[in-house]
């Protein structure tokens, strides 16, 4: 059964997988837990990254071979709760590593938080609410 202790990966393709890198590592602060880019045929080139001893990850994918273009709609949403406002110096820090702020398509998360595009047009939302 699933549990909270239970390891969870979100994996989606990337265009550029550097640029993905200074986003998430650079700008919003997660590790690198893996990273491939051998160019070994047949083989896809993969970046994981994710906060210290967590549970969770995202596996960023780049397929040198046959790309694939990322498809984000307005609606696929990387929620972090914060639990206190958002501090504009991250939001600076993300936008100087390749990130765009964008408004919400659902007006609570603009309430609540700051929305901000990844390289690849995915939405990061970093909100002042906690969960649970």
């Amino acid at each position: 059964m699933i549990d909270a202790k239970t390891h969870v990966r979100v994996a989606r393709p990337s265009r550029d997988l550097a640029a993905a890198e200074r986003f998430y590592v650079d700008g919003l602060g997660l590790d690198v837990q893996w990273r491939t880019t051998e160019r070994v045929p047949g083989a896809h080139d993969l970046l994981m990254v994710g906060p210290a001893g967590g549970s969770w990850h995202f596996e960023l994918t780049h397929d040198p071979e046959h790309p694939l273009e990322p498809t984000p709609t307005v609606d696929d949403l990387f929620v972090v709760y914060l639990g206190a406002p958002v501090d504009e110096a991250l939001v600076d820090r993300l936008l100087a590593h390749g990130g765009t702020r964008v408004p919400a398509h659902n007006p609570y998360w603009d309430e609540y938080g700051v929305t901000v595009a990844d390289p690849d047009g995915y939405r990061l939302v970093l909100c002042s609410r906690t969960w649970g």
